[in-house]
């Protein structure tokens, strides 16, 4: 039979491992992205946003807890499910919902749409359709920082199908031999597209092809926003040392398929529930809970203000303006006289 003492040890609330505030940043934070992205899918099947839409939900921790463990100034770049990440940079929820909506009041007035977000001012350097292109982008960005000596980093972001380019292992290389002040993150959550990452190389372990160009690698808990701050934190000390790249594998879960298009019959739904029951704000939600950072009220209020903030989104968006046909010859070329350009 246990003990008193045993009891009181199994029952005992997880142990903070940060200030309550940022709990309390995280839950809101991630709280937001979860529901931006479930109001776009239902947007998205009322044919509000068209073209291609990747979400996020699931993928939450990944953004939130490497905003919390970066400072200002720092640079971000993704592919093309890149909501999430502006949102916990703080871009207004107006502006991304505009561009998903194509109007002249988005992040890029209505032309890049949902696969090309970009907010210079909380350094955002985009989301990117290439597979893979914005990996040597994320380096270059790292060298413009080293080069203007900022202490500045960039971290860069790309999918586990991306690391099968070529442009993955030529980064790598010129990275680490210029020890450039960059984080490259692979978020693995499972499947390039609708392809297993077990069908598609005899390396499973991703983070161990850093270690091929001497790069520190290891794997992190893509579900808990805890693992992830602290695995980016360490990662961003060596970087503004001057000691060079690291390498992260976020192993992480995307519970929607690739895209709003796709009908996700590569997995069961066994397997989705599986990672819910591991959820990244259902963990943080029960950290605050059992430490009585807050209420359950208090978070029932934030989702309330949460659920405004994305209702107001979208009506910014639906009485937001279509854009002129003839901004698409506008912010092309940087030379306003460029003479292929018809009136």
């Amino acid at each position: 039979m246990a003990t008193v003492t045993e009891k009181k040890k199994a029952s005992a609330p997880k142990k903070l491992q940060h200030p309550k505030e940022q709990y309390m940043f995280w839950f809101e934070n991630m709280l937001l992205q979860r529901r931006f992205e479930e109001k776009s899918g239902q947007l998205y099947g009322q044919q509000k946003i068209r073209g291609f839409c990747h979400l996020y939900i699931g993928q939450e921790a990944c953004s939130s807890g490497a905003v919390s463990a970066l400072k200002k100034g720092d640079k971000y770049i993704t592919a093309y499910r890149d909501h999430g990440i502006p949102l916990a940079l703080g871009t207004s929820p107006n502006a991304i919902m505009a561009e998903l909506y194509g109007k002249k009041t988005g992040t890029t007035k209505g032309k890049g749409g949902s696969m090309h977000i970009f907010d210079k001012e909380v350094g955002f350097i985009g989301g990117h359709g290439i597979v893979g292109g914005q990996i040597p982008l994320g380096a270059g960005i790292a060298f413009a920082e080293k080069y203007n000596k900022t202490d500045n980093l960039c971290i860069c972001y790309f999918g586990d199908g991306a690391i099968r380019q070529g442009s993955f292992h030529e980064t790598l290389n010129m990275a680490m031999s210029w020890k450039l002040p960059v984080i490259f993150v692979v978020e693995n959550n499972g499947y390039a597209m609708g392809t297993s990452v077990a069908r598609t190389s005899n390396v499973t372990e991703l983070y161990t092809l850093g270690e091929a160009y001497d790069i520190p690698s290891e794997p992190v808990d893509g579900m808990s926003v805890e693992a992830i701050h602290e695995a980016v934190s360490r990662a961003a000390e060596r970087a503004r040392k001057g000691d060079g790249p690291t390498f992260l594998e976020f192993r992480t879960y995307r519970y929607r398929g690739h895209s709003m298009s796709d009908p996700q019959k590569y997995r069961s739904k066994e397997e989705v529930e599986e990672y819910k029951h591991r959820d990244p704000i259902e963990q943080i939600r029960a950290v605050i809970l059992e430490n009585k950072i807050a209420t359950e009220e208090d978070l029932e209020n934030i989702d309330k203000k949460v659920k405004e903030i994305v209702a107001e989104s979208v009506q910014f968006a639906e009485e937001s303006e279509w854009p002129d046909p003839k901004e698409a010859y506008t912010d092309v070329y940087v030379e306003s006289d460029y003479p292929f350009v018809m009136d």
